[in-house]
């Protein structure tokens, strides 16, 4: 017979909960801590979410620098001129070893514009007979806003590209005056204008610029639109 505690109750079993407790810790904080890893991988944006997220996730995996395919399905003769693929490169290969969200931020309020935006089905989408749905494009101007972040900031901070737009002229102060990255007529262009993550980067300037340089693997911005009218 167990030993009474003196209210009637054996001791074993007034013993036992905090062990249970404990136990049941452990295994929640595992778990948490597996979830949580998980929550950074491409694979549980394309597993929870996003049901249109396969064409994304295999446009991720691409090796670089070869022949390839866009998250519509649409060739790209060289996957370098995709971002997701380039930035994925592995730090110690000389890349940034990143994944999605080292540029889709989960802020609470992004996330829950897009789990309204999915549940009322009011989010952009495009249609493409491979893959069905695709999301709606959006340019690093919009990513930033739900980090209030204006103009360059998406891309040129300390954490990303710790330069800044004057150093970016330098850089490419072979190009004279046609440099992209100085303000022309007027207008400064965004990043995301020429430089594209899921489908093949563009020069923007080609639009009015027969002679643009087009670099391997990009579109001109009349093939740019064909491609997307497609889509």
């Amino acid at each position: 017979m167990s030993e009474q505690n003196g209210t009637g109750k054996p001791r074993g079993k007034s013993r036992k909960w905090p062990i249970t407790v404990a136990v049941v810790a452990v295994v929640a904080a595992v778990a948490g801590g597996g979830f949580w890893v998980w929550h950074e991988q491409p694979s549980f944006c394309n597993a929870i979410c996003h049901t249109p997220m396969d064409p994304y996730l295999a446009a991720f995996e691409q090796e670089p620098g070869v022949q390839g395919v866009d998250k519509w399905g649409n060739t790209v003769e060289n996957t370098d001129s995709m971002l997701a693929v380039v930035h994925a490169v592995p730090k110690e290969e000389g890349g940034a070893d990143a994944n999605c969200l080292s540029c889709h931020k989960p802020t609470m309020s992004q996330q829950l514009t897009e789990v309204s935006e999915w549940a009322t089905g009011n989010m952009p989408l495009y249609a493409n007979e491979t893959y069905g749905l695709v999301l709606g494009e959006r340019d690093t101007e919009q990513l930033g806003e739900w980090l209030s972040q204006d103009g360059d900031a998406f891309c040129l901070n300390s954490a990303c590209h710790n330069i800044t737009r004057q150093d970016l002229v330098k850089a490419t102060a072979q190009y004279g005056e046609r440099n992209p990255h100085m303000a022309m007529h007027g207008q400064q262009l965004d990043c995301g204008d020429c430089h594209k993550a899921h489908r093949a980067s563009v020069n923007a300037c080609s639009r009015c610029h027969d002679d643009a340089p087009i670099p391997d693997g990009w579109l001109t911005y009349d093939q740019a639109q064909e491609v997307a009218n497609r889509a």
